[in-house]
Parts: structure tokens; sequence; C-alpha cells
């Protein structure tokens, strides 16, 4: 994970969990939508932005409509399992320009601003514990 990802997290990780989890779905839609206005404002001057702005947005686009949360269409990933997800998702958004090598261009101050944004939603969110499965509760027994 990024420097300033890992900086950020450990910063708001004593601050009071207060996004519910269908607040949660409203900024990951958020966030969707922000990632294709980047890749359309890009366009012309950017297509490494522009490319960049669509793999991000696409993956946490897919995220969203797979996660077990208001919004989330099919219920295949877990709430709990999102907090891992939300962090390497905001670590591939910070480390996009890099891997697509824009990262000596203006362009790449939106995706470190993206990425730290997730990191910050993802630790002010309310997650519930992951209960045991019936398997794991039976072993314990």
């Amino acid at each position: 994970m990024p420097i300033l990802n890992s900086a950020v997290k450990m910063a708001v990780k004593p601050l009071p969990r207060m996004i519910s989890p269908k607040a949660h779905s409203v900024i990951d839609y958020l966030m969707v939508g922000t990632f294709l206005a980047g890749a359309a404002s890009y366009w012309r001057r950017n297509k490494r932005a522009t490319i960049g702005a669509l793999i991000c947005g696409g993956a946490e686009l897919a995220v969203c409509l797979l996660t077990d949360y208001p919004g989330g269409v099919r219920k295949v990933i877990h709430y709990q399992t999102r907090r891992e997800i939300d962090l390497g998702l905001a670590a591939m958004t910070a480390t996009m320009p890099e891997f697509l090598a824009f990262k000596n261009e203006p362009e790449r101050r939106f995706f470190v601003t993206q990425g730290v944004l997730i990191t910050v939603v993802n630790q002010l969110t309310k997650f519930r514990e992951r209960q045991p499965r019936a398997k794991e509760r039976a072993r314990a027994a």
C-alpha cells in the first residue's frame, strides 16, 4: 500500500466509525461517478490517465454491484470483506499513475486523492464483525 494511504489509515483509525452501510453505498457510487468524470475530462489530453480512471471506476463499480449492502445488485461479496477489498482498491488507485507511466503529470494528483478518499471512507465505515460460519462454530465446540 502506498505510504500516503498507510499514513492516512493510521491517522483516521482512532476516529469513531460513523458511516453506515447505506451511506457507504452512496459514497461508493459517487466515487464511480468521479472516476468516470475524471476519465471524460482527461480524454483529450492524457489517454493513459483516462484508461486508469476507467479501470479504477470499473473495478469500484464491479465491487459495488457485487456487495451485499444497500445498493448492491448481486450479493456475492460479504460486506465485511469490503474492508480488505477497499484497501486494495485504494492502493491500486494511488499507484495507477506509476503503473501507467504518467507519475510526473498533473493527473497524478487525482488518483492519489481518490486513493486517500477511499481509505478514509473505509476507515470511517461501521463494518459488522464477521459471524463464524456453521462449520467453524461446530469445530470450535
